[in-house]
């Protein structure tokens, strides 16, 4: 645990001293010396199905959860812009191979304040600077079941009507940016301060991923104050950055992808069955087929964030499918290769195995790539590479 005189010594390091590079350097350091807390707490998480509080407050004391905002937020606020990106695949890579579940949760985090700060107005932004200086941790909902949330009108303002699903975190976080439907139709993004007593996780009761608490949420009668609204209508869905903003997940499920193969190497290593050319065979296409889905991630990242003119979201659309074919070739191998041992209770791998088969099949793969093909078929980015 991270004492209050290491956590605020650390952070002004970071924010104070040194270059971006050092910066970026001293949170991964953290990062990393907090990992094999975090390893265990995603063991014992997975049995009993709790949010992974503890580990939210490591990241919060290593300074994880502002460092990639705005300096006006308390972040970092680099100036290389490359530098900043790679350390932010770094912490989403490692994170996820540490633990999936708080991996997708601080990938929505990031994912918040970056549409508040790129939206939000004045008045939000500064809900955002005071929530973030006081360890807020924030998500994005936008799944619900008909008729969806709505924004209602009445004489003392906006109220919200209807629920949210799937909702990572559920009672746990302290804001989530929804989306919300207006009298005519168009989805205005809200930042909503949240409650537990609207809160239902009964119901998510899963074989992966347990410690997202994904659940149901209440919204049906509460006040929208003016500082919630961010930006204008139809921003959550503007592009190209809500398709390749997927990037992101990417990288978290990439790290999970890499996990396994570490415990896969160090299976037949201990086992000594390295020396089988058979398993050394199917070990050499895996780790082919991870570091493809490394390439890839680290390419749409680039492109998203760093070339403007880029057709990112194509990009990245195809990058979900290379992630998802790595992850399922990766783990038919160590099923195979480590055997009976893989679906052991109990056993990392068997955790892993379950994450990353239910984190693959969110949101609509199949969709994404039906989509990557026509813009591929549409464009020849081996005549005219349009992320070049």
């Amino acid at each position: 645990m991270w004492t209050g005189e290491c956590e605020t010594v650390l952070k002004q390091s970071v924010i104070e001293f040194g270059g971006d590079e050092t910066r970026a350097r001293t949170l991964i350091a953290a990062l990393k010396a907090a990992l094999p807390a975090i390893e265990a707490n995603a063991a014992a998480c997975d049995v009993t199905g709790a949010f992974p509080a503890e580990d939210i407050k490591s990241l919060s004391h290593i300074g994880l959860l502002n460092a990639f905002a705005e300096r006006e937020n308390g972040g970092i606020g680099f100036a290389d812009r490359p530098v900043r990106l790679e350390c932010l695949v770094r912490c989403l890579r490692t994170i996820g191979g540490a633990s999936l579940s708080l991996g997708r949760i601080f990938e929505g985090h990031i994912n918040a304040v970056g549409l508040i700060e790129r939206y939000g107005g004045a008045q939000t932004r500064a809900v955002l600077r005071a929530a973030l200086g006081n360890g807020a941790l924030f998500g994005v909902w936008n799944t619900e079941p008909e008729p969806g949330v709505r924004l209602i009108r009445q004489a003392d303002g906006w109220r919200l009507a209807g629920v949210k699903s799937y909702a990572t975190g559920c009672d746990n976080l302290d804001y989530a940016l929804i989306t919300a439907r207006l009298p005519d139709g168009s989805k205005q993004m809200l930042a909503m301060k949240l409650s537990g007593d609207r809160a239902d996780a009964a119901a998510w009761r899963t074989s992966g991923m347990r410690a997202t608490v994904s659940g149901i949420y209440d919204f049906s009668g509460m006040a929208v104050p003016a500082e919630a609204f961010v930006g204008e209508p139809g921003d959550y869905e503007r592009e190209p950055m809500f398709t390749a903003g997927a990037w992101r997940f990417t990288a978290v499920q990439l790290g999970a992808i890499e996990a396994l193969m570490r415990h896969l190497r160090g299976h037949l290593q201990s086992m000594k069955t390295d020396a089988d050319p058979i398993h050394r065979t199917r070990f050499a296409q895996a780790a082919a087929a991870a570091r493809t889905a490394y390439l890839w991630v680290r390419e749409a990242a680039a492109q998203t964030e760093l070339n403007p003119k880029a057709n990112a979201a194509a990009l990245v659309q195809m990058t979900r499918s290379v992630v998802e074919e790595a992850g399922l070739h990766v783990m038919e191998a160590a099923q195979r290769s480590i055997g009976t041992r893989a679906f052991f209770n109990g056993s990392p791998v068997s955790r892993i195995m379950r994450d990353l088969a239910l984190y693959l099949r969110q949101p609509s793969p199949d969709l994404a790539l039906d989509r990557a093909a026509i813009a591929w078929l549409d464009a020849d980015p081996w005549v005219d590479d349009p992320w070049w």
